[in-house]
């Protein structure tokens, strides 16, 4: 990288596609050296926490390109857009607790939250659905992550980040049955202006 980061700042992401050569789109060629653990991609000598391999292919690019577009706005936009790439990394596993670890509640929530935000901005104001979210956490194990997530989502509709929908209309998490939708709310931050 040409300036100089402060340390945690890159992920490995970035640093994988630096070493790669790679463009954003994923064209790259075999990737970055690895450690034997496969926890954590060295570049030039430095070690960068890998991205969760657990993460489904398509979830993963998903996560990518809004990490992608979240760099993309600190340069034009400043500090407002920082929180965009924290929830990214958070949610690709490069930040907060360990991907090979197993979870504390409070870390496993954390990854959660971030997950939701990175999601509804990357599909810029469109809905997701809960079960986006705990496939990208919990791989082939995502339905034990389901009451979680609707617990997150209930916690961050009740500060208006996010708004619960059913049938185009806003519900109730807690009183709501059956499939769900989750939409950007009032107070999420860092939502990426139309065409970008």
């Amino acid at each position: 990288m040409s300036r100089r980061r402060d340390q945690g700042e890159a992920s490995g992401t970035d640093a994988a596609r630096e070493a790669s050569g790679a463009h954003p789109e994923g064209t790259a060629s075999s990737g970055p050296e690895r450690t034997a653990d496969g926890h954590h991609v060295v570049v030039n000598g430095r070690r960068w926490r890998a991205t969760d391999p657990g993460i489904p292919e398509t979830l993963r690019q998903e996560l990518v390109a809004e990490l992608m577009g979240a760099r993309r706005a600190v340069r034009s936009e400043g500090r407002g857009a920082r929180q965009r790439v924290q929830d990214a990394k958070v949610a690709l596993g490069e930040r907060g607790e360990p991907w090979w670890e197993p979870p504390t509640e409070e870390g496993l929530r954390a990854r959660e939250q971030a997950t939701i935000r990175a999601l509804l901005r990357h599909r810029a104001g469109k809905t997701i659905c809960p079960s986006d979210v705990a496939r990208a956490l919990g791989g082939e194990q995502w339905r034990e992550l389901m009451d979680g997530v609707r617990e997150t989502a209930r916690a961050l509709a009740d500060v208006g980040e996010i708004t619960v929908r059913q049938k185009g209309e806003k519900v109730d998490l807690t009183t709501a049955r059956g499939p769900v939708r989750l939409a950007p709310g009032p107070a999420l931050k860092g939502l990426p202006e139309p065409g970008r």
